[in-house]
């Protein structure tokens, strides 16, 4: 094989509000847990829901800005980083890893796509997506994350395009 790929994309809800922690170098940390789910039916008919949890972790500055500042438990939003997995060791000397998303200068990505709680859409209360770049764009999805944008029409793009009004939410994995 000539080479290998670290890229995790995930879009789900956050299961806390976002926790910042800075470092003795000036450098900080953003942390929040990610719950992605998905439903479906058994033989019997009857709705089963299996959800996983993924701890992110995001170090770029200015998108760790925007979590603190827009971001709350039970919003829906997709991110791109990739997996790191740390080792410590406790009081007890016992070795511990944990395996986290981590989204770092360059080389990661986060888009708000909904709130539980959102009536109108982000861009009219002035907020946006986000890239680790740091720089802002209009979010791609609106209301409660329902709508689709069609092919094509990507972060910066300029189509708008509304979908219908239609509750998809049997159609959505979470």
């Amino acid at each position: 094989m000539a080479g290998s790929m670290n890229k995790v994309l995930l879009i789900g809800r956050l299961g806390n509000d976002p926790e910042a922690r800075t470092f003795q170098n000036g450098g900080g940390v953003v942390s929040f847990s990610l719950a992605t789910s998905e439903r479906w039916k058994d033989g019997n008919g009857e709705r089963k829901e299996r959800t996983e949890w993924h701890r992110v972790s995001v170090f770029t500055e200015g998108l760790r800005d925007v979590v603190e500042k827009y971001l709350r438990k039970g919003d829906l939003v997709s991110i791109e980083g990739k997996l790191e997995t740390r080792k410590w060791t406790d009081a007890q000397g016992t070795d511990h890893y944990s395996t986290e998303v981590v989204l770092r200068p360059f080389r990661g990505e986060l888009i708000m796509l909904g709130s539980p709680n959102q009536s109108g859409d982000r861009e009219a209360r002035g907020e946006a997506g986000a890239s680790a770049e740091g720089g802002e764009r209009p979010a791609q999805g609106r209301g409660r994350g329902r709508q689709r944008a069609p092919a094509g029409a990507g972060a910066g793009g300029s189509s708008s395009w509304d979908a219908p009004k239609a509750d998809l939410d049997d159609d959505v994995p979470f």
